[in-house]
């Protein structure tokens, strides 16, 4: 069985593909599948799947393109203020909640 590797990312956050065919290209993280230590992010690994034409689920066919996962190790959050990679890191704030920071200026992560 592979081992699953913890990640910092949640769905929803900006990042950067750091190494690949799309190294460099940024996008949205749509989805984290967490068993395979991969994720699906919005315009990165576009690949094409061809589709047979099913008439009753009113599916036409032919060549369709779409994103394919990425590995989680291969992804980095993108820091907006810096304009560039980040890590993350984790704090608690006032009501003790806990929150997570970009490590290099200590912003919060919206």
């Amino acid at each position: 069985m592979k081992n699953l590797i913890p990640t910092k990312l949640r769905s929803g956050d900006e990042v950067i593909v750091v190494a690949g065919k799309d190294i460099g290209k940024k996008g949205t993280l749509r989805e984290i599948i967490k068993s395979k230590n991969r994720a699906i992010v919005t315009g990165i690994n576009m690949v094409k799947k061809h589709t047979k034409p099913n008439p009753e689920m009113g599916i036409t066919g032919g060549v369709v393109e779409q994103e394919a996962s990425i590995a989680l190790s291969n992804l980095a959050i993108w820091n907006p203020k810096k304009k560039s990679k980040d890590k993350i890191s984790y704090s608690t704030n006032k009501d003790g909640k806990k929150i997570r920071l970009y490590r290099s200026n200590g912003a919060e992560i919206k």
